[in-house]
């Protein structure tokens, strides 16, 4: 189904999270929104959402038009990946109110965590409001390489890492879970690549080879690296080559 490309201003704002379309309208009447750099008062106005690099502002602050949100974040310790978090602050509040409402097709709203980190677990968190982006990047037929690095309690040896590499137990499944890749980067600091994704699963397989996770960081989805400039808490939009290293084209 084609894109439509054509859009009222209003409907331009609900659809990416300013609002309800009454507030939408309000926001626009009032004089609170310019489209590149010219004020527009009237909601009707038609915007033509191809046009390159489609900067606008609202109540002063710059925005660009993105059809669907693309996004990477750095997660600080701290914070669930959970809309109705418990002891810990969800880590959507990380991101401006305009994303955590843009309409989606399903009942949330808003950019959704591609699968989840623990609130203690820190690195790469990619989030979207593109239903099959977020199917792709989950499916375990897939197999997306995903590296963590492991700071842990005890020494580790060879021994470790191969049974790492060769498949150990978890609790819940009697199929043996391997790692992709597995490498003793110092005594306490281990880089595991992990493609498919179990509830607990990196601590557990530490576990599973009588060590424990004591910290734990993501750095790389695909070939995706966690850009060093990007702080804790910070976060970004993807653009179209970081886009091609996860495999999706930002035409899909």
């Amino acid at each position: 189904m084609k894109r439509k490309t054509r859009m009222r201003l209003d409907e331009l704002l609900f659809s990416q999270g300013f609002g309800t379309r009454r507030l939408c309208v309000g926001l626009i009447e009032r004089g609170l929104v310019t489209v590149q750099g010219s004020l527009c008062e009237d909601p009707g106005a038609e915007i033509d959402t191809e046009t390159p690099d489609l900067d606008y502002t609202v109540q002063g602050e710059p925005w660009r038009f993105h059809a669907n949100a693309y996004l990477m974040l750095h997660k600080p310790a701290g914070y669930e990946c959970s809309h109705k978090p418990g002891a810990w602050p969800s880590v959507y509040s990380l991101l401006p109110v305009p994303l955590r409402q843009r309409p989606t097709a399903g009942k949330v709203q808003g950019a959704q965590a591609v699968g989840r980190l623990d609130q203690d677990t820190t690195g790469l968190l990619l989030l979207s409001d593109d239903g099959a982006f977020i199917h792709r990047m989950n499916s375990p037929k897939r197999h997306v390489p995903k590296i963590y690095e492991i700071t842990a309690k005890h020494a580790l040896d060879e021994k470790q890492r191969d049974r790492l590499l060769s498949g150990v137990v978890l609790d819940d499944d009697p199929k043996p879970v391997k790692a992709a890749a597995c490498e003793i980067i110092s005594p306490f600091h281990l880089r595991l690549t992990l493609t498919e994704g179990k509830y607990h699963q990196v601590k557990r397989m530490l576990a599973a080879v009588g060590n424990r996770v004591e910290g734990l960081h993501r750095s790389k989805i695909g070939g995706l690296d966690l850009p060093a400039d990007l702080l804790p808490g910070q976060w970004r939009w993807l653009g179209p080559a970081e886009l091609d290293l996860l495999g999706k084209s930002p035409s899909e």
